[in-house]
């Protein structure tokens, strides 16, 4: 068994999502939002630390896998954001634990095999791959699909003798 954690960075929200993975089957572990809130920037940086050290010792996963940051018009979102994402990548270094990074689109594409499916599809496929009749919160929603696409990439890395944790790229 295998115990990925999915995340989804951001500096107001952070979406986590836990799956265990077994012989292809994928189980549901936990998921849901770290709250960093409004206030100041580096309060919020020590909220989401502070949430990801205690569910990373809670849980224990044993591989990592983050949506890549994506880069808009608005460079200080993004560079906020990117500090949110180098929070939560020294948590899981500190963890010990290695990291993949998928792209939004590689995410979309391995749920729902079109690079272009809208959130509602891709939320809509997470619930019918984890047998989930709730509904889920949209961060934690992302992470999961971080998470299940960390799983079936990690599978075929496997099967044809590549590490199972690198970035996914393609050629």
């Amino acid at each position: 068994m295998t115990r990925i954690l999915g995340i989804d960075p951001g500096s107001r929200y952070t979406g986590y999502g836990i799956i265990d993975v077994e012989s292809g089957n994928n189980r549901l572990v936990a998921h849901g939002r770290i709250v960093a809130g409004s206030g100041e920037l580096r309060d919020r940086l020590l909220k989401i630390d502070a949430e990801l050290d205690r569910l990373l010792g809670e849980f224990g996963p044993v591989e990592a896998a983050f949506e890549e940051v994506f880069v808009s018009r608005n460079v200080r979102s993004a560079l906020i954001l990117g500090h949110a994402r180098g929070v939560a990548l020294c948590a899981v270094a500190r963890a010990g634990l290695p990291a993949s990074e998928y792209a939004a689109s590689q995410v979309k594409m391995a749920l729902t095999g079109s690079g272009r499916a809208d959130k509602d599809q891709v939320q809509h496929m997470v619930r019918v791959m984890l047998n989930l009749q709730e509904s889920l919160a949209e961060d934690a929603s992302d992470a999961l699909a971080v998470a299940l696409t960390h799983a079936h990439v990690r599978s075929t890395r496997l099967r044809t003798g590549l590490p199972a944790s690198r970035r996914w790229r393609r050629r």
